[in-house]
């Protein structure tokens, strides 16, 4: 027997865990079906967090794999020889090795949610969905609107990280020219003033000093920056330093408000699919909380859920976290009172992505300008600050 935490609801949505002796886990979970509970997840006690920490599988790959999958399901295929054959195809030897896993326990009669969920490294809300799709009956319907979920996510990431491909190149060109005229030009500007003795501007002097210690103290400089980051990116891993960092983000004046309405885009649009694949609100509720980046915006939706298990209205629960933007609010509102939530959360969210890629857009068209007014200023400015004695010398010598 092996002892398994079971995360739980009960018909009125309260999550609870508990602690049972079991001989699989499929056993416990069928145990606590019957009873009428809605089993969240059964992790083994001995191995709980142990699979947190394995490397995730490529996005783009998992995609091409589910819909490789739902074609052999929806061609009569069964679930299992589906597996098999998608595992042995696959050329990813970390997802080949889990995919075999997968198949090896569905073999010995786990459930495929159960058996993805024992992988680690894969989104809750995929594993979530196939549980709802298992106790549904609709596994094809569930895996069809995960793929949309990810496609479209996937779209507007990718056009967020095109629309900043650009402003990061100038500000790494902006670096580099600087770093170039620091440590390469000036030094050669200050052996020539040297040679000649003359007397040198203030800013002339800052700048030759500038490129003296660029020269003596740029390794010691540069490794220390390093190490910096390093501790900042293991800082940021915490739970601390994400909370900090997100904060960070909410509080910027322009992009602030951007990140703000990307997740609350990204929340709508995980809870508008697991709510249309039959999970209960409460669940539903924690499952997109996991599934957004937003710390301060998931522990909002944590918050929430008390005032949901309460009996109050969705919209009533996330207005009173004051976190979440109001046309949002009275967007979910309306769906409730309609009784099409799902739908006017996908409404929330296909609002907010193109508002957010209208305001982001429109941030970059300012910011790229800016950005070539910055680096032609730093260049003018070393090049004044570099020709002002020779220009004095040949002033004095034309007298």
């Amino acid at each position: 027997m092996t002892e398994f935490v079971v995360r739980l609801a009960d018909e009125r949505g309260r999550v609870q865990e508990q602690t049972h002796a079991a001989a699989t886990a499929e056993e416990l979970r069928a145990r606590f079906t019957q009873s009428g509970y809605y089993v969240y997840s059964v992790k083994a006690r001995g191995v709980l967090g142990g699979n947190s920490r394995k490397k995730p599988v490529k996005l783009e790959t998992f995609l091409v794999f589910n819909q490789q999958f739902l074609t052999l399901i929806k061609a009569g295929l069964p679930i299992l020889g589906s597996l098999e054959l998608l595992s042995k195809r696959q050329k990813d030897l970390n997802f080949r090795g889990r995919l075999e896993d997968v198949a090896t326990r569905v073999k010995n009669g786990e459930s495929i949610s159960a058996s993805f969920e024992a992988q680690g490294g894969f989104p809750l809300v995929y594993t979530t969905t196939l549980l709802a799709g298992e106790r549904s009956g609709n596994l094809e319907e569930v895996l069809q609107r995960f793929l949309d979920f990810q496609r479209v996510s996937l779209t507007f990431r990718k056009k967020l990280k095109a629309s900043l491909i650009y402003p990061a190149m100038l500000v790494i060109m902006v670096i580099g020219l600087f770093i170039f005229l620091i440590t390469f030009v000036v030094p050669r500007f200050a052996q020539l003033y040297d040679q000649l003795g003359t007397h040198l501007p203030a800013l002339t002097t800052f700048l030759l000093d500038l490129g003296r210690y660029a020269q003596s103290y740029g390794v010691y400089a540069a490794i220390v920056v390093a190490a910096i980051i390093f501790l900042l990116s293991r800082w940021i891993k915490t739970d601390t330093g994400a909370v900090t960092v997100d904060r960070i983000r909410i509080a910027l004046p322009i992009f602030g408000n951007v990140w703000l309405k990307y997740q609350v885009g990204l929340f709508s649009r995980t809870l508008s699919t697991l709510l249309t694949g039959g999970l209960p609100l409460v669940p539903s509720l924690e499952t997109a909380a996991r599934a957004i980046d937003s710390r301060q915006i998931g522990s909002a939706v944590f918050r929430s859920v008390e005032s949901v298990r309460e009996g109050k209205g969705l919209s009533t629960s996330l207005a009173s976290t004051k976190v979440f933007p109001e046309l949002a609010i009275e967007m979910i509102e309306v769906g409730e009172s309609t009784g099409a939530l799902p739908q006017m959360l996908n409404s929330v969210a296909e609002f907010f992505e193109e508002d957010v890629q209208t305001n982001l857009t429109a941030a970059m068209s300012l910011i790229e300008p800016l950005i070539l007014v910055v680096m032609g200023g730093v260049v003018v400015t070393i090049l004044i600050a570099l020709y002002l004695p020779i220009f004095s010398l040949s002033a004095s010598g034309g007298q």
